[in-house]
């Protein structure tokens, strides 16, 4: 299951593309590349503070609980978009973050030391064990997404794919479609238009998560009932 940033607006945090999303306020090459981080650090840090500061104040909505229930009757795997924590914090326990995860920083000599960070804020002399500068734990466009590859083998061994809250404009992960097994069924829940790109039949959805997701829990146990009957 790929879920984007549709599934978290209802919580309160604010997309990226909408016209009143984050990108509205920051330009991209500011906040989100390596080259901004290099220009100003400080700014970089502040808009990912803030970030945090908002989802301290988020809670997770229907979908986020309903996907982490389902867990009780389904193999539940979880690609997601987003950077935030509401997946685990609804109860969800297999969680893959393609672009990060804002409440942890790295550091800037070795990719590999990664740590939590404590409340909301990280600052300009936060260092790691080797004395270099923490930046956010965060996949900045034109880095490469480390999670990929794995994240094509869990779509790989699919019985089932769902796309939740995602545009599939942002690549690689709008790729992961790509490697769906043909005998697993499609679902997208989103209110707007997606464009899969995909030659097979796709099942919409198009309410809000809160809404869509159970409605696509109830379709999906349809399907595997359905498909152990033809089994007997």
């Amino acid at each position: 299951m790929l879920t984007g940033a549709g599934i978290s607006a209802e919580s309160g945090i604010r997309t990226f593309r909408d016209s009143d999303g984050l990108w509205h306020d920051h330009r991209i090459e500011d906040v989100a590349t390596p080259e901004g981080w290099q220009r100003n650090p400080g700014l970089v840090l502040e808009f990912y503070n803030q970030r945090r500061r908002e989802l301290h104040k988020a809670q997770p909505n229907a979908a986020h609980i309903a996907l982490a229930r389902a867990e009780e009757t389904f193999d539940v795997r979880i690609i997601t978009q987003n950077i935030d924590d509401l997946h685990e914090r609804a109860g969800s326990t297999k969680v893959l973050h393609l672009h990060g995860e804002l409440k942890k920083a790295r550091s800037t000599a070795d990719p590999s030391l990664i740590y939590d960070i404590e409340g909301t804020e990280l600052n300009l002399g936060d260092r790691c064990e080797l004395g270099s500068q923490l930046r956010p734990h965060i996949v900045w466009f034109g880095e490469d997404v480390p999670a990929m590859p794995l994240a094509a083998q869990i779509v790989q061994t699919a019985d089932v794919f769902a796309v939740v809250g995602s545009s599939l404009v942002v690549y690689p992960a709008a790729a992961l479609v790509q490697y769906v097994p043909p005998t697993a069924p499609i679902f997208v829940v989103d209110p707007k238009d997606v464009s899969v790109p995909t030659w097979r039949e796709v099942i919409f959805i198009k309410e809000k998560a809160s809404v869509g997701v159970p409605k696509m829990l109830e379709a999906m146990r349809d399907f595997f009932t359905e498909d152990k009957r033809k089994g007997e």
